[in-house]
């Protein structure tokens, strides 16, 4: 039997990919707003444990706190070890850590460690972790040969995104990674948005995994994809990167937008609620005439007009005042909604961005 290892945050992450389970130890909140990526959560105290524990600390003493925690952490682990672990084989592998490194991780590597398998602790805990991923967020974005896909709403562009990838192409889905389609009507059903850090815990591991030698298609979004901010040595790299615009047809854009927010289709008050945050902007009369062209069932006439009244004078002014180099860009003409010209447009860009 060996003791778990203590590996510096560098090496931890060097050999990331390499353990077969990374294992949090921390309580279920902390896991909540942000973890490594594809931890799972083994949390030695739970989130009423931690408080009671953390309220004999400050009542009582530190070695009460400590003594009362030890009892509740035997009894846990032993419970993860029968739910979580009872089936791991011999030879598993994992990476275990907490906030600092320090007692919660302690506890359940040396327990693996005994049992036979070869447990890595990582010094430091996520708090390591996490300010390794602000410096990389800070240094990576300045060495990636980024190409921005630009395209007013609806012309594809996220579907064009999922060809590239399924491609072989090197591609940063800033949406899929916010859950977000980054507009007023843009939260995706079904899937909140991560916290700030959980996004740019995403980001960097989706970053980590680029050749920097190849192009990384990236969609032209904005500072904040919903409730989410790019950092900033990462928008303002896609700022000055050279762009490829994708354009397609009113109808044809109607036909994508109907496509991909079928639920507002399905549910028009969830609609009415977020066109609600627009009466500021476009005035009480051109809400209500949007709500009613939709309860008319009026849909493509509805997006049409949204279109041409929101959302393509906003993209204009955006792009204009945000990416430098959009007069330079090579156009790409959708031809349709089908899966053929979504194809083909991606092959074009493709194209575009390997010359």
């Amino acid at each position: 039997m060996k003791d778990p290892v203590l590996l510096p945050i560098d090496e931890a992450v060097a050999r990331l990919d390499g353990f077969d389970t990374i294992v949090d130890a921390r309580s279920p909140s902390e896991f909540a707003e942000d973890h490594l990526p594809a931890a799972l959560n083994a949390p030695v105290l739970d989130d009423a444990q931690r408080a009671q524990v953390g309220t004999i600390h400050r009542q009582r003493s530190a070695f009460e706190a400590r003594r009362a925690g030890a009892a509740i952490v035997a009894r846990n682990v032993g419970a993860l070890i029968d739910q979580l672990f009872a089936r791991r084989p011999h030879d598993w592998r994992p990476l275990v850590y907490c906030w600092r490194g320090g007692n919660r991780s302690a506890a359940l590597a040396s327990v693996f460690a005994r049992i036979g398998w070869r447990t890595a602790v990582i010094d430091g805990g996520y708090r390591a972790f996490r300010r390794r991923v602000l410096d990389d967020l800070g240094r990576w974005p300045a060495g990636l040969r980024l190409c921005v896909l630009a395209g007013r709403t609806g012309t594809g562009k996220s579907l064009v995104l999922q060809r590239l990838a399924a491609a072989g192409a090197q591609v940063l889905d800033l949406e899929a990674i916010a859950r977000h389609r980054g507009s007023v009507l843009g939260p995706m059903p079904d899937a909140p948005q991560p916290t700030q850090k959980g996004f740019e815990t995403g980001l960097w591991d989706a970053i980590r995994r680029f050749e920097p030698a190849r192009p990384v298609f990236v969609e032209s979004e904005s500072r904040r994809v919903g409730r989410c901010h790019v950092p900033d040595a990462l928008i303002a790299t896609m700022r000055s990167a050279p762009c490829i615009r994708l354009d397609a047809a009113v109808p044809v854009r109607a036909a994508l937008l109907l496509r991909e927010y079928r639920h507002f289709v399905d549910d028009p008050v969830l609609l009415f609620e977020r066109l609600e945050r627009l009466a500021a902007l476009h005035g009480r009369r051109q809400i209500d005439a949007w709500r009613a062209m939709a309860d008319a069932g009026q849909w493509d006439g509805f997006v049409e007009s949204m279109l041409a009244q929101h959302y393509d004078p906003a993209y204009d002014r955006s792009m204009k005042r945000n990416y430098l180099r959009i007069d330079e860009a090579q156009a790409v003409e959708l031809a349709g909604a089908d899966e053929p010209a979504l194809d083909e447009a991606a092959q074009r860009i493709l194209a575009i961005g390997l010359a």
